[in-house]
């Protein structure tokens, strides 16, 4: 049988998955930060600051930052003293960032083109493993749970921040009428791209929702997981200890 997988409410076979998502973000790259901007109101700020003070980023700590094209993630982190691998599948994405540094002043991070299902990093290399609002693009979300597992160090650290189901009344139906009527018109307005932007917004739908997702971070061997609902759920940090 062949091997499918969610493109937002498409099913597709795996194989055609990285391509189609490298298409969306090259589509995005340029204006990925202020459409999150308009997408969240600006809420995405905070939800980055929260989720790097989860992290506990320290002087000298080897962290990998996954799906970390533009920065954002990367250069808080930074701030902290840690040293940075930045990576994703996307160059445009990691053009964009490696351009932000420049601008910023922002030097000693590394910038990688990596896949997160077959990273090419040694075993035990990495202090903490980040991924913010990348996981869910994945084609297999369980292979790059195993990778990221791989890659870090005994008492490593794993901490994933992503969209998810809030669990508020009432909430949920008004973020689920914004997100699927007005997001693709902001996105076909401020980017001129509708498609990429109602891609975005279907992946979250189709993401596992936290229990499921907690389970998926457990079975790839982390232990002490913890999720961290926002908005009641609306996104969430997701953590692990490889021990």
């Amino acid at each position: 049988m062949t091997d499918t997988v969610s493109f937002g409410y498409e099913d597709i076979a795996a194989s055609e998955k990285t391509a189609r998502v490298g298409e969306v973000f090259r589509n995005v790259a340029r204006r990925y930060d202020v459409m999150n901007d308009f997408m969240s109101g600006g809420m995405h700020r905070l939800w980055k600051d929260r989720f790097v003070r989860r992290v506990k980023p320290r002087p000298g700590e080897v962290i990998l930052d996954m799906a970390g094209g533009t920065g954002d993630i990367a250069f808080r982190m930074a701030r902290h003293g840690a040293r940075v691998t930045v990576s994703d599948i996307n160059a445009a994405m990691l053009g964009v960032g490696m351009e932000r540094a420049a601008k910023k002043g922002i030097e000693g991070l590394t910038w990688s083109e990596q896949n997160a299902e077959t990273l090419s990093f040694a075993d035990r290399a990495f202090d903490a493993y980040t991924i913010a609002f990348g996981i869910r693009n994945v084609t297999h979300i369980d292979k790059a749970l195993a990778e990221a597992h791989r890659v870090l160090k005994r008492g490593g650290r794993f901490f994933c921040l992503e969209f998810s189901t809030t669990e508020w009344p009432g909430f949920a139906d008004v973020y689920d009428a914004y997100s699927h009527k007005l997001v693709p018109q902001i996105g076909r307005i401020v980017a001129d791209d509708e498609a990429s932007y109602r891609y975005l917004i279907e992946s979250i739908r189709r993401f596992p929702p936290m229990p499921k997702f907690r389970a998926m971070v457990e079975a790839a061997g982390f232990t002490q997981t913890r999720v961290e609902p926002i908005l009641g759920g609306l996104v969430a940090i997701h953590s692990g200890w490889k021990i």
